[in-house]
């Protein structure tokens, strides 16, 4: 599937998705204006919008959160998407990377449940789209490069 594909295809998505509150609404009509029109809808060095990848990782202790170095804050684990990847697999990859866990998709595949447009790094927008994910019942163990600080609430 070729990215101007993954983008119809995530527009398709939100323009038929009920919003949980009114940032997700804005975050929604944000999306649908702004994604079509993105040359290179993935890459942070050709547009300083761009779409990223979330994801909020589940599992029978709850959920795992990591706290973000630069934001300090305790948020999903996510970030940007690689050449080749679509958003589920830049959420997936990411996810791995940040938490050590070994995640997956639910077996019925990638469930997208959330947006949200937001400031990045640099001056850049992050069109942030996120998927449920899933994990076994071990503790985290987050690479060397990322925050250490990872775990189950």
């Amino acid at each position: 599937m070729t990215p101007v594909e993954i983008v119809a295809q995530l527009c398709a998505h939100f323009a038929a998705a009920t919003p949980c509150d009114e940032r997700e609404r804005e975050s929604i009509e944000q999306f649908l204006v702004i994604a079509p029109t993105l040359e290179a809808p993935f890459d942070e060095y050709v547009n300083n919008t761009h779409i990223t990848g979330s994801a909020i990782v589940v599992g029978k202790r709850g959920v795992v959160l990591h706290l973000h170095k630069r934001l300090n804050i305790w948020l999903q684990p996510g970030g940007h998407i690689e050449q080749g990847e679509t958003p589920a697999d830049g959420a997936l990859r990411e996810a791995r990377e940040e938490t050590g866990l070994n995640v997956r998709h639910p077996d019925n595949g990638p469930i997208l449940v959330h947006l949200d447009v937001h400031p990045g790094p640099r001056g850049h927008t992050h069109l942030d789209v996120r998927y449920i994910v899933m994990a076994d019942d071990v503790e985290p163990a987050p690479g060397a490069n990322e925050s250490q600080d990872v775990a189950w609430f």
